[in-house]
């Protein structure tokens, strides 16, 4: 009996050894990041790399491996690497100081735990703004064989496209820029929207009531990309296919900031698998990925002896990357034309508010339902889409603003109602269908537990687009405290986007359920993009095995850098061992939205040096401007204020400040309110509060130590033309000032100004 029960024994050990020896395999690699040198653009410029290459290699697993990945740091400078969408122990999340150390310069760092999903994933430097600079790449986790959930496509060939954008500015310069409200990267674009590209649209009044309900120009991104990349090159090609072959293309947008429509050339596009999950197929014509999201979808190459193009197109149509499948003649797509910016405009001045917020009027906007944006889509002019209805716009680029009598159905796809004909005469029109969340569904249960408790969070999404301040509830990250959840629970999150911008909002270490309608099966997502006015509702149940800090932010890169985020802390954590001082690595993990930025401005002018600075961040500021008269009008005149920004907008800033000037020659003044002051010489203190007006005057009143008072009007930026712009001033000292700025450069421009004290004057400017 013990030979027999020794022999069924062995016999056993020698038939679960393959299992045994799959199940624990280990999958090991080595990432040296260091810096390098590209040439996406025609031009030399510094970047960050791993393993030499810009996107990183691609990582490949099968379900059921152990991970071990040793990061060389061979910078000057700290990094660390996350594992986008994996869920790992928090420890090895790679948010340096909230999950994990940082690797510092000259070490390594091992991140080694079990793969225990499947799918299309990828990682990025956590650090700072190096994600920007070139350290991201694919993280793939194939399914095992003969698992139970093999699909079709998992035995189809597949291929990796890593999209992302790139600029030679380094990264630091472009997230100062943003904060110091330059709209330098809107002329780069061509998308401005100055009073003359107003006249010439026959948009003057949207113009008007655009900027008489405090709102800057129209855009859908806030960088201008000189490139964009399709696994490191703005072309790629995938190997011959015969006709009928299809290809699984695992898509990743590995941007910082691009959101890319997607095309293809060769017909239909089947979804199948949505930020590493599957869902059930569906076909579209198009499909925009957010930044960070991941797609799996399936391509079918139609003829033979053809190439066809497969493109991803910036949401401003700024540019794009394309990959070919096949060989022989290439079948291109039409480049989407130009958005129309002044028909978004007159959409947005209908659905804003006089005190900043959205208003949708009554509709429910959800999970991409109705994409406001697609009023600038020219692309969709007599078409209807999976999204909205169309809206038919004028060709000078005003609208109708009414909708076109197509009603969507379930399937996303949209068709002419009875009795309504689709526009150009005829009874039917090109159906153009377009990806909606509301149109993926798990093809298996992703219920929650019930009879658990439930933690309902509800998060409003903020923003100031001038000052660059990004938030929820009116707070960044640094303002607002940890949330708190239970072990067990469930926590659900309702989203809604007060902003003009699109926030595609990430959890880490957590799938979450996001509510399409499809009950039990709502598909799982670690990514959900919210457009402007929309509201959307995730859930997710605690885990025990995901307890510490995990973060939940915009993955926008600069809109995280400037706070728009939160940490989730389960309660009673254990420490951190990676983290021995927590409050020290907090005051870290806060450092990017309490930065403060530099800006100034100087005219060297024949007239005189008039300059200006500010010195500010998220609610603190500190400003000054000089004045310094040439000739018979030798003096000089400063002031400098320190102040705090409030309300949701931050349009009242109140102040303290000081106030020293001098003229030469004695002089007595009086001004509108019949005070006397002396004219040639003053140093004062003050008080005061500047305001926003409606078309984005600034309304300044003071009172000074000696109780003078002062009411000042002006405006420093108005766009008379892409280049061309045009300040003005006037207060009741009975002052005033008016000024051209031609902007050449970044840094130079040419103007010329009028000031009731200094007369005519034309010089240089130079910004920084």
């Amino acid at each position: 009996m013990d030979k027999f029960r020794i022999g069924f024994s062995a016999l056993l050990a020698v038939l679960l050894l393959p299992l045994c020896t799959y199940a624990q395999r280990t999958v090991a690699y080595d990432l040296y990041v260091s810096d390098t040198l590209v040439d996406f653009t025609g031009k030399k410029a510094k970047a960050l790399c791993i393993n030499g290459s810009i996107p990183a290699p691609a990582l490949y697993f099968t379900e059921g491996d152990t991970a071990v990945i040793r990061v060389h740091n061979r910078l000057d400078r700290l990094t660390s690497i996350h594992w986008h969408g994996v869920l790992v122990p928090q420890e090895q999340d790679g948010v340096p100081y909230l999950t994990s150390a940082p690797v510092m310069p000259g070490t390594t760092h091992e991140y080694r735990f079990p793969v225990i999903q499947n799918g299309t994933y990828w990682y990025h430097s956590h650090a700072g703004l190096q994600e920007q600079e070139g350290l991201y790449g694919a993280f793939i986790v194939r399914k095992r064989p003969g698992a139970p959930d093999l699909r079709a496509h998992d035995t189809l060939p597949d291929y990796t496209l890593v999209l992302s954008d790139w600029t030679n500015e380094k990264a630091a310069q472009v997230n100062r820029r943003l904060h110091v409200g330059s709209d330098w990267y809107s002329i780069r674009k061509g998308s401005v929207q100055s009073y003359l590209d107003a006249i010439r649209h026959h948009a003057f009044k949207t113009k008007l009531v655009n900027e008489w309900k405090r709102m800057t120009a129209m855009d859908v991104s806030d960088v201008y990309y000189p490139c964009f990349l399709a696994n490191g090159e703005r072309d790629t090609y995938l190997a011959p296919f015969e006709a009928g072959q299809q290809v699984r293309l695992r898509i990743i947008n590995g941007a910082s900031s691009t959101y890319f429509w997607l095309r293809y050339a060769g017909g239909k596009i089947t979804v199948v698998a949505n930020d590493g999950k599957d869902v059930e197929p569906v076909e579209v014509d198009r499909m925009i990925i957010a930044v960070s999201e991941t797609y799996d979808v399936v391509l079918t190459v139609p003829e033979d002896n053809r190439q066809y193009q497969f493109m991803a197109t910036a949401e401003d149509r700024s540019g794009s990357a394309s990959l070919f499948l096949g060989y022989g003649r290439v079948v291109e797509l039409e480049p989407l034309p130009p958005l129309r910016y002044f028909a978004g405009m007159e959409m947005m001045n209908k659905m804003m508010k006089m005190n900043g917020d959205m208003d949708s009027g009554g509709m429910q906007m959800t999970l991409q339902k109705m994409d406001m944006n697609e009023a600038m889509y020219p692309e969709l002019a007599g078409q209807t889409t999976g999204g909205m209805h169309s809206m038919k716009g004028h060709g000078n680029g005003g609208m109708h603003g009414t909708m076109q009598g197509a009603m969507p159905d379930m399937n996303g796809r949209a068709g002419a109602m009875p009795g309504h004909p689709m526009p150009g005469g005829a009874d039917t029109a090109q159906v153009v269908t377009t990806l909606n969340y509301a149109m993926l569904r798990s093809p298996v249960e992703t219920s929650l537990p019930d009879s658990v408790p439930l933690k309902e969070l509800r998060f409003e999404l903020t923003g100031n687009m001038e000052r660059y301040v990004w938030s929820l509830d009116n707070k960044t990250l640094s303002e607002a405290d940890k949330i708190l959840i239970k072990e067990g629970e469930n926590v659900r999150i309702i989203l809604y986007n007060n902003t003009m911008m699109r926030h595609p909002m990430h959890l880490h270490g957590h799938f979450f359920r996001l509510k399409t309608g499809h009950g039990a099966y709502d598909p799982l997502k670690f990514t959900v993009d919210l457009l402007p006015m929309e509201t959307d509702t995730i859930e997710f149940n605690a885990d025990v095995k995901s307890r510490g800090n995990w973060f939940f932010h915009c993955h926008v890169l600069y809109h995280m850098m400037s706070g728009m985020g939160r940490i989730f802390r389960y309660n009673d954590s254990p420490p951190n061992p990676q983290l021995p001082c927590p409050e020290a690595a907090m005051r870290q993990v806060y450092r990017p939205d309490r930065r403060y930025y530099f800006t100034a401005r100087n005219d060297f002018a024949t007239n005189g040096n008039i300059g200006s600075l500010e010195w500010g961040g998220t609610r603190w500021s500190f400003q000054g401007e000089w004045q310094i008269g040439y000739k018979d009008k030798r003096g000089y005149e400063a002031e400098a204020r320190f102040g705090r920004y409030f309300g949701k907008k931050q349009w009242w800033y109140p102040y303290i400040g000081i106030d020293w000037r001098y003229r030469k020659g004695e002089r007595h003044e009086k001004n509108l309110f019949g005070q006397r002051y002396k004219k040639d010489r003053r140093l004062a203190g003050n008080f005061g509060v500047r305001y926003t007006l409606p078309l984005l005057f600034i309304l300044d009143g003071r009172v000074d130590t000696r109780g003078k008072v002062l009411f000042q009007l002006e405006r420093d930026d108005i766009p008379l033309s892409s280049r061309l712009r045009m300040n003005l001033m006037a207060n009741t000292d009975k002052e005033y000032t008016v000024g051209l700025r031609y902007i050449l450069t970044p840094y130079a421009g040419v103007g010329l100004n009028y000031d009731n004290e200094l007369k005519f004057g034309a010089g240089i400017t130079v910004t920084y």
